[in-house]
């Protein structure tokens, strides 16, 4: 099991730029593939990116392609989300999680560790 610390949220207006990241313990993070979800007022919690082991594959929901970018510092067991153009329809306490077995598209259904999340919030 891996710990994950988000960091990063706050207050952006509509078509301003954020940076979260997500600071993991363990001594395996390379082992990991590691992901963002997100969950917005009154919704389920969804699926916005992930990242392989290595970092040479990445993975994004429509709504975030072009505009988020996921990336990942197994040196300093960092995984972060550039987030750009925000627009209102992203606000909502966003997840950094992490995944010991899942490979591929399977990582987009949902992660085994978690943290506690950081808080998204788009002005328009």
């Amino acid at each position: 099991q891996v710990q994950l610390v988000e960091s990063g949220g706050g207050l952006v207006q509509a078509g301003g730029s954020l940076r979260l990241s997500c600071a993991a313990s363990g001594r395996t993070f390379s082992s990991y593939a590691m992901g963002w979800f997100r969950q917005a007022p009154g919704k389920e919690r969804e699926f916005v990116a992930a990242i392989n082991r290595s970092g040479g594959y990445t993975y994004y929901t429509d709504s975030v392609k072009g505009r988020f970018t996921i990336s990942r510092d197994n040196a300093k067991k960092m995984v972060f989300l550039q987030m750009n153009s925000l627009k209102p329809e992203d606000t909502a306490v966003y997840y950094c999680a992490a995944d010991r077995y899942c490979t591929g598209s399977g990582c987009t259904e949902g992660m085994a560790d978690w943290g506690k999340g950081t808080l998204v919030t788009v002005s328009s």
